[in-house]
This record gives C-alpha cells, structure tokens and sequence, in this order.
C-alpha cells in the first residue's frame, strides 16, 4: 500500500475542497492518505512567494472559484468570519493527536466548520466543541498547543515538506512526487494506479537548459 502525505493548512479553502475528494482516490487505489499540518506562511516565507490573500485580484477569484467548487461537489460554502486567519492553534491541535485516523477526521471536521459552516476555529471555544463531538478531550488538545513539543512538531512538519520541495497546499506527495492543488487529486489518482509514470529524466533535462529572461523586480 503507497503512503500519500497531504500537507495541508486550515486557511486555504483548496485543502476543504480536497479533503472531500480523497476518498474516491482512496477508494480507486487503496493508498493510505496520512494528513500533515504545516504552516503555509511558512512555505510562502521560504519561497520568498505571496498567498492568494496577499494579491487582491487573486484573493477575488480564490474564493469565486472554491464556490463554484462547492456547489460542483455539492458543499456547503460559508468561509469563515474572517480571512485570511492565523491558522496556529488548529494546526497545532492537529499536530497533537497521533493517530493518523483521529487526525485526519479531527482535521476535516474542523475544515468543514470553517469553510461549510462559517465558524472561527481559531477560537478555543470551536475547537473545544469540534473536538468533543468526537469524542475527544478538546480542554486537553488545547492545552498541548502551548507545549514547546507541539510547536515544535509542527515546525519540523513544515520543514519537511519544505526539504520534500512542497511550495502551497493543498500538496500529495507520494514517491518524492509532488501533486499541487485540490485539481490535480485527478493525476495522483492516475498515478497510483501505475497510469501516469514519472519521467524525471526529461524533466532534468529541460531544467538544465538556460535561462533566456529574467524579470526584473522593483
């Protein structure tokens, strides 16, 4: 069984979108999906890149596009009260529950609460609840999201995926392959069943040709 790592962050809408559509790629190829939360101002630092929400026109069409993603799979689309957000403590509470189950149900009900149901789950009280409903101790996974370990395990996730050369998220990365964005879960899929092999030598040899511009930047 092939191992997909989803990095993800709660304060795009793509990896809401995303979450909903693993399971048909799950259930074609029997991958196993382990959810990874990391940071992605802190890919966007590292890459020395903007977000979406950084870039008014993009920020715009960001949130024209995931409605209409919504209502083509059938979703509920709210957004939360407000964006962008500080997605810290979410992603730290994700980052504190071990199991890769718990993790990813605990991961997209909080999704869901944020992108289909409009609630702040950068509020404790959210999260709490989220977390409860569950069946889980909510007062607990809050508690651990101030432990240096927690904070920590969350830096090195995202470093990860930084080393793995992950840029945005949503990002599937398989086999050192990396599939950016809630509309390329199609190619991964293909990929798993052995449909679309990669062709690194190729690759490498267009990247080794030369540069022939360069915009400047003021």
């Amino acid at each position: 069984m092939q191992q997909v790592d989803f990095y993800f962050d709660f304060v795009s809408p793509y990896v809401w979108l995303a979450s909903h559509q693993i399971g048909e790629v799950r259930d074609c190829t029997a991958a196993k999906f382990r959810f990874v939360p990391v940071l992605f101002a802190g890919l966007l630092d590292h890459h020395a890149n903007l977000g979406p929400a950084e870039i008014p026109a993009k920020r715009r069409y960001t949130f024209v596009d995931a409605q209409r993603w919504a209502v083509y799979l059938g979703l509920a689309f709210k957004s939360p009260p407000a964006h962008p957000f500080n997605p810290l403590k979410p992603l730290r509470v994700t980052s504190a529950v071990d199991d890769d189950s718990i993790r990813e149900d605990l991961a997209v009900k909080l999704l869901d609460a944020a992108w289909s149901e409009g609630r702040d789950i950068t509020s404790d009280s959210v999260v709490h609840e989220v977390a409860d409903s569950m069946g889980l101790d909510g007062k607990q996974l809050l508690g651990k999201t101030h432990s240096d370990e927690i904070k920590q395990r969350l830096r090195l996730q995202t470093e990860t995926a930084i080393a793995a050369g992950v840029f945005g998220v949503p990002s599937f990365v398989v086999d050192g392959e990396i599939f950016w964005g809630n509309d390329r879960l199609h190619l991964l899929k293909a990929y798993l069943q052995g449909k679309l092999p990669a062709d690194k030598a190729t690759v490498e040899e267009i990247l080794a040709r030369p540069r022939a511009a360069d915009r400047t930047r003021k």
